[in-house]
Parts: C-alpha cells; structure tokens; sequence
C-alpha cells in the first residue's frame, strides 16, 4: 500500500465561530428591522379602515340623495341590488367589508343633535374607546383630518 500524498482536502462548512458571528448580526438586524415593520403593519391597517369608512361614507350620501335625503337603516342596503340592479357599495362582492381586525364596521343613521350618519370601527380590541391600535376609527374624526 502506498501512504496518501495527497494534501487532506478543505472541509466544507462552517465553524462554529462562523455560525455564531452570523447568528448575532441577524438578531442585531432583527432587533433594528422587526419593530418598524410591525409599526408600518399597523399604519396599514389604520389606514385600511380609514378607507373603508370613507368608501362607506361616500356610498351613504349617494343612498341618501338617490332617496330624497333619507339614510338607510343599515348598511346592508348599501350592497343589495336595486331594480336596476346597482348597488351603492361596489368593489366588495356584495357584502358590507370587515375591518382590518375582522370586526363588522358600525353604523348609525343620522339622529337628532347629530345630521350625519356616523360609520365607525372599534380598533384592534373591538371595543369602544381606546388607545393606541386599540383606538376608534370613526367618519366623524377623519373629515376633521
């Protein structure tokens, strides 16, 4: 038997000193990236339902001048066809949208001491009041914006 001359060939991989340096950079990055990523989610959603209240909104005075200025009695008018077969809310296959936490959005009609129908969703916590995600997004605030 001849003795091997040949030089050992390079191992493939990482050491673990390697692997460690790579693992600290991501967690460094994550901890950096992580929390500005989940504010930008939430100013999404934010402005999801802000949308979606202004569409509503918007679909309510259309209602409302199609039938000598009285608001429907709930928003499900909004998406049921008419004789022509219009709906006032086009764009959501037929059903009232959900906000961006799943919660149907509110809605009352015009009453006395307050003219306007007001549409409104409840936050991320689903009830009334609140701060932070938790807050209400409301028709009456964002024409104020």
């Amino acid at each position: 038997m001849k003795p091997n001359l040949q030089p050992r060939r390079a191992r493939r991989g990482f050491t673990l000193a390697e692997m460690m340096v790579v693992i600290v950079i991501i967690g460094l990055l994550a901890t950096l990236v992580v929390p500005s990523v989940i504010q930008r989610f939430f100013t999404a959603q934010k402005t999801k339902a802000a949308a979606d209240i202004s569409a509503i909104t918007q679909s309510l005075t259309e209602y409302a001048m199609q039938n000598s200025g009285k608001y429907p009695e709930s928003l499900e008018a909004l998406v049921t066809q008419d004789e022509n077969g219009h709906c006032f809310l086009e764009g959501y296959n037929g059903k009232i949208p959900k906000d961006p936490w799943r919660f149907e959005y509110q809605y009352e009609p015009p009453q006395q001491g307050h003219p306007q129908p007001r549409v409104y969703s409840m936050g991320k916590d689903g009830a009334p009041g609140g701060e932070g995600e938790d807050a209400d997004i409301d028709s009456d605030h964002l024409k104020d914006q």
